[in-house]
């Protein structure tokens, strides 16, 4: 059991690793700075809708920067649909980055039980919003500026808080 032990920890220890330098070659350490304009973005939903920057002004929105294959981005989804429940004037848009084709990105929503709002997001909208680990989740405040960018997973109660404090 021992060994099986210290061959899992190493195996994970080198994913993270791994996971950690594709990031850091994606375009960047930390989100982008609080306060300043959100940079501008056009994307296509799962729905076909176009979503940008500019589009959903004089709202708050938040974006949630995930990927099906990471553990952490599945987890919160309850999170979120909870909080799209409750908030529904706030939009949601999960951003889904390196999942693959629309179609993959599709079932992969629907096996999650994504019920907000997903996009394909593409590398010109990572790094732009310098997300480096999944998921990451940024705030827009109605004014287009940044609010709030939290790198990891988040619960309905951290999502309210950030989106209570400015």
């Amino acid at each position: 059991m021992r060994r099986f032990l210290i061959d899992w920890g190493s195996a994970l220890a080198i994913a993270v690793v791994v996971y950690l330098a594709v990031g850091a070659l994606r375009g960047g350490s930390a989100p982008v700075q609080h306060g300043a304009t959100a940079p501008d973005f056009s994307i296509e939903g799962l729905d076909g809708a176009s979503l940008s920057r500019d589009s959903l002004a004089g709202k708050t929105v938040v974006l949630n920067f995930w990927a099906s294959w990471c553990g952490p981005c599945r987890a919160e989804v309850p999170e979120f649909v909870a909080f799209a429940a409750e908030h529904p004037e706030v939009p949601v848009i999960g951003v889904a980055v390196d999942s693959g084709s629309k179609a993959e990105v599709e079932a992969a929503a629907k096996r999650f039980g994504i019920t907000y709002p997903v996009a394909m997001g593409d590398d010109e909208m990572v790094r732009a919003y310098k997300v480096s680990a999944l998921p990451t989740t940024v705030i827009l405040g109605p004014d287009g500026a940044l609010r709030s960018a939290t790198v990891g997973g988040m619960t309905q109660r951290q999502l309210e808080s950030a989106m209570a404090s400015d």
